[in-house]
Parts: C-alpha cells; structure tokens; sequence
C-alpha cells in the first residue's frame, strides 16, 4: 500500500474511535468484567502479541506511582493493536496481550515488550539478569510515559543494572526506526499531551555501536501511548494522535525486523 494511503486509512481508523473498553468501566465498579474481555494472560499460540511488563516497586511510600506500570491499561494496547491489524500484514492478537514481570521465562516468546512509567520501577538482581538475557538475544523494549531529571535518573540506574556498559545515544530525526514503516517527518511535534513539552529519544544499541540493532527505546519526556488512550475523544489534537500512532507502528515493525 502507497503509504499516502496507508496515512489516509490510519486517520479514518483513529477518526473512528473504536474503543471496546471504557476507562470508566475499568477504574469503576465493572472492573472486573472489563479486564475479562480483554484478558492479560492469553496462551502463546505464535501469533504477535502486545507484551506490557510488570515493575515491582519497593517504596510503599510512592503510593499510587507505586503501582504506575499498569496506566493506560487497557486501551492503549487495544487501540494500537487495532491500527496495526488494519495497517499492516502482522497476524496480531485484538483478543488480550501478555502483561508479564521481567524474570517471567515467557517474555523470551515475544520479541517486543513495552514498560510504563520506568522512572518509579526498582530492579531485582534476577530481573536484572533476565531482562539482560532478553536483550542480548533478541528482545526490543519500548520505555514510555517518564519525564523529569528524577524520574530519568532512576531509569538510568535500573538500566545500567542490566546492562552496565550500556550507553544512551539520543536519536534524531534520521534514524532508521522512525522511517521503519511510516516515514514520521518531524519527531518532536509529538508533543507530551498534558504538559506539551517536547520529547527527547534515547536509545541503547547492541555492542554500543550505531550500526548494529536497536535494544532499547526511551520516549523521555513524553506520554506517547496517552494519545492511543485517548484517540477519538476529543481530548488531544488528531494530528498529535496520528504521530503517535505511527511512532507505535514503526516500534512494533522495528522489534519483529531487527
């Protein structure tokens, strides 16, 4: 598909506002049976699946960010899922995702797993090593929803427990993986939708070296996955949600090609 059209089809499905689970009905009394048409826990069946993980976190005095690995859940991964379903020839699951801790030997099934909120998540030794292990065999993670010095920091530190000699290379424009299927022409426009800062992009490559596989991706700054959340409400303009869309797109292409 001309990817003129590609852009067409996207802006008429985001326009469309498919939406099968309510936020209200999740954060409301009807939790329950929400969560139960969109299960967390479906059977491998080698099918693309959208992997969310699981932090544990050890200061109980955070209260609510304590538990922040879960915002967004579930519509922004439905939402996405449905976009590239539509989009693209990925065979990918609209019937649940996977949400799983990093020390789960299930994570090495998916090749693409997504984490909110990294500025709060607090690493064991065992997941330190597990997640090592996921990355160095082949495994992309997506970072999302952080921003601040502080909460940067902290990300920093847990991902250098995983891997020490690892270095965060800011990426512009340029790199391929904002080309890796949609052609994003400008970046930074995807703006962070409730303060409006703009975002930074850090990544981590294999070796350290630019030439070889993307690891990891940190969208600093930023609440990309606000805007799949949200898509058709009203809340956000439509431009903004188009990039981020596309922004989802090209990591789920980028992790299954590279």
């Amino acid at each position: 598909m001309h990817r003129g059209a590609r852009f067409f089809l996207l802006a008429v499905l985001i326009a469309s506002a498919f939406m099968p689970q309510p936020f209200e009905q999740r954060r409301g009394g009807s939790a329950a049976s929400a969560v139960s048409s969109y299960p967390s826990n479906v059977e491998y069946d080698g099918r693309f699946t959208f992997v969310r993980l699981r932090w544990r976190n050890g200061g109980s005095s955070r209260g609510f960010w304590s538990t922040a690995w879960d915002h967004d859940y579930p519509r922004a991964e439905q939402n996405l899922s449905e976009i590239i379903r539509e989009l693209t020839a990925l065979d990918i699951r609209l019937d649940g995702s996977r949400i799983l801790t990093l020390d789960d030997p299930d994570l090495a099934k998916f090749p693409v797993a997504f984490m909110w909120e990294p500025g709060f998540w607090e690493l064991t030794d065992t997941e330190a090593a597990a997640f090592r292990a996921y990355l160095l065999k082949g495994g992309f993670a997506v970072f999302e929803d952080f921003d601040g010095r502080a909460q940067w920091d902290n990300f920093e530190s847990q991902m250098h427990r995983v891997l020490p000699q690892a270095r965060f290379v800011r990426l512009d424009p340029t790199n391929r993986i904002f080309d890796s299927f949609f052609a994003i022409q400008d970046i930074e426009t995807i703006v962070h939708p409730m303060s409006g800062i703009r975002p930074s992009y850090f990544g981590l490559y294999e070796d350290n070296d630019p030439n070889k596989r993307l690891m990891v991706v940190a969208n600093f700054d930023n609440d990309v996955p606000e805007y799949w959340e949200w898509s058709g409400r009203g809340l956000f303009p439509f431009a903004n949600t188009n990039e981020a869309y596309k922004l989802g797109v090209n990591y789920m292409i980028y992790g299954l090609t590279h």
